[in-house]
């Protein structure tokens, strides 16, 4: 297993750092964060998909890069590094990736190219409820074609053209449909979160038109596989924001001065950065592991991705916190930039599923495994 990305992509990370840095600074962030009319940076948007950074995983003959999952980790790590206010989790690692792994061509061929350039902006819609999503909980359903039902805190659900939302069959089993989103039958309601400088939605369908993706009865499976691609990929985000903060709270402690002393010789502050430090390393290297897992579709994916998830989040609260620590009381003010990356860490803990619902997902899947082992030692030994 190689852990180092390759010169190739080493550059990519070089020239993304270098345009995001100069296109995407806390100012630009603020500009959709004070203004609640604006949810995204639609200048920002523009520049990213003329850069072809949307399709770097869609097929060359969709109109994509037809790059590879490494390549869009890269992506993903320095988004998260300046926090950019531009729905590409959603449209890239959710609606993408659901269309990659379960349209059939003429889907494919309709939607992918769009998704590419950023013609269309799309999402995934599953929650109907707080805590776990199971089949259980899942009450919107499709009936002859025309899908009714509501689902809240969907990513860009105000600004996306299409959802990949998982609902009931006729035959009450869960599967995924794909649904235009600018239909008269779909009421769609902005919803406040702790970053409003990225959109949420609750979503009402009312017998709006619904195309089935993939195969019927198997929303579950599908679900269960995006959201595991797509974990590996907030990872890397969430680890470029721990970085940020990381990063701004060493810089921070050799300027600032107490007691005629830097605040970094002190040794609460040395310690505090040695604890970022050590959290966001164990995250960067399990994200890496998920990264390898993702990119050769390996059988370790699952856990994999559930282990770089709750990794990931668990930096991202440490960094941004003690970030805010380190700055004292400047840190808690509006003025400072250190809110801008722990409200998008606890977000990005949040979006896909909580830290404890990615725990039990470690858990079920090292059970499985074991149980797995034991079954094989048991039929070598009968």
């Amino acid at each position: 297993m190689n852990f180092e990305f390759s010169q190739e992509q080493e550059f990519l990370r070089e020239q993304a750092r270098d345009f995001l840095t100069k296109k995407c600074s806390p100012a630009e962030v603020r500009k959709v964060l004070d203004n609640p009319s604006l949810s995204y940076h639609s200048e920002l948007w523009q520049q990213v998909a003329e850069l072809g950074w949307l399709g770097t995983t869609i097929p060359e003959n969709y109109g994509g890069l037809g790059l590879g999952y490494l390549e869009l980790c890269v992506l993903a790590e320095e988004i998260g590094r300046v926090v950019a206010p531009i729905p590409f989790s959603t449209t890239v690692y959710l609606a993408t990736e659901a269309i990659l792994l379960a349209a059939n061509e003429s889907q494919k061929a309709q939607y992918l190219p769009k998704l590419a350039t950023g013609e269309i902006l799309g999402t995934l819609a599953f929650a109907e409820s707080a805590g776990k999503v199971s089949s259980d909980k899942i009450a919107c359903a499709v009936q002859n074609g025309k899908i009714s039902g509501s689902k809240i805190v969907v990513p860009d659900g105000d600004i996306a053209h299409l959802a990949v939302v998982a609902a009931k069959s006729e035959n009450q089993q869960l599967s995924l449909y794909l649904v235009d989103l600018q239909q008269d039958s779909i009421k769609i309601e902005k919803q406040n979160t702790i970053d409003n400088s990225r959109s949420f939605a609750k979503i009402t369908f009312n017998n709006a038109e619904a195309e089935l993706l993939g195969e019927l009865g198997q929303g579950a499976h599908l679900l269960a596989k995006i959201l595991d691609r797509a974990a590996v990929l907030y990872a890397f985000e969430q680890v470029g924001n721990a970085q940020s903060a990381l990063d701004m709270a060493n810089e921070y402690a050799k300027k600032r001065y107490a007691f005629g002393r830097q605040i970094g010789s002190f040794q609460a502050i040395k310690h505090k950065l040695v604890d970022m430090f050590a959290q966001l390393e164990l995250a960067r290297s399990n994200a890496y592991y998920g990264a390898w897992a993702l990119s050769t579709d390996a059988a370790e994916l699952p856990l994999a991705a559930a282990t770089a998830r709750v990794s990931a989040s668990q930096a991202g609260f440490i960094c941004t916190a003690d970030n805010i620590h380190i700055h004292g009381g400047n840190g808690a003010t509006w003025e400072f930039n250190c809110h801008l990356y722990y409200r998008r860490a606890k977000l990005l803990a949040l979006v896909i599923g909580n830290d404890q619902e990615w725990k039990d997902k470690i858990m079920d899947r090292l059970l499985a495994d074991n149980q797995e082992v034991m079954q094989k030692k048991m039929l070598e030994t009968a």
